[in-house]
């Protein structure tokens, strides 16, 4: 049986607008309630990862910065599994190259990031990485910002290594994802979800993929595999 679900967060448990579905928050409590561990994994950072995760009222075990870090409740230690230079080198070469052209990036907190850097949407992601495609660093387009992150580095191998330190296996979880960047993390997981909006590769990697999309899609995962947490 399932103890542990592994939910993204943008596109996922939101809606259109961005704003957290109060139908997922109530069945991510539902859980709560019955001893099922809550992880939540985003590209965003830790610090706005502590505070969603005080909101929705989990325990604090995230994965952040497109598995870039990872850490088991609020007190635990944060592990960083990507090289900041690697990211960083990659960000000086693209903010000179289009700074050429007239075009300075808008950067989303670089100074609360310990693996990744992001920045807007506001260049091509593909002409970004026809830019960076010696520089080692890889390019990750979430639909919300475009990532720049040590190549190998995904919330996929975050997340093997934080169910590990859980004491978990990855098939005792049930993921839910949208993205390109939750690929991974829905092939790993015992159940892997795709949300009725997921880019087609997140639901070619999941076994069930939600007819309702966004946060309604959150739910009716939750409700469909709800017995195999319940029956534990």
């Amino acid at each position: 049986m399932l103890k542990a679900l592994l939910t993204d967060v943008d596109g996922t448990i939101t809606n259109t607008g961005r704003e957290v579905s109060t139908g997922a928050i109530d069945a991510m409590r539902g859980l709560i309630s019955h001893g099922v561990e809550i992880v939540l994994a985003s590209g965003n950072t830790t610090c706005f990862m502590d505070a969603l995760s005080r909101m929705i009222g989990t325990g604090g075990t995230l994965i952040g910065e497109n598995g870039g870090v990872y850490r088991i409740g609020f007190l635990g230690d944060l592990h960083i599994t990507g090289q900041k230079s690697v990211s960083l080198d990659a960000l000086q070469i693209i903010e000179e190259y289009y700074h050429s052209k007239g075009v300075e990036l808008q950067l989303y907190s670089p100074q609360y990031r310990f693996s990744d850097v992001a920045f807007a949407r506001m260049v091509p992601a593909e002409e970004v990485r026809t830019v960076l495609e010696e520089s080692g660093a890889q390019v990750i387009d979430t639909g919300f910002a475009i990532h720049l992150q040590e190549q190998g580095v995904n919330k996929g191998r975050a997340f093997l290594d934080l169910a590990r330190d859980m004491g978990l296996s990855p098939k005792d979880f049930l993921a839910i994802g949208d993205g390109v960047n939750d690929v991974e993390m829905i092939r790993a997981a015992g159940i892997g979800v795709a949300v009725g909006n997921a880019h087609q590769s997140a639901k070619d990697a999941a076994v069930y993929v939600t007819k309702k999309r966004y946060g309604d899609g959150f739910v009716e995962a939750v409700d469909t595999y709800s017995s195999y947490f319940l029956e534990r």
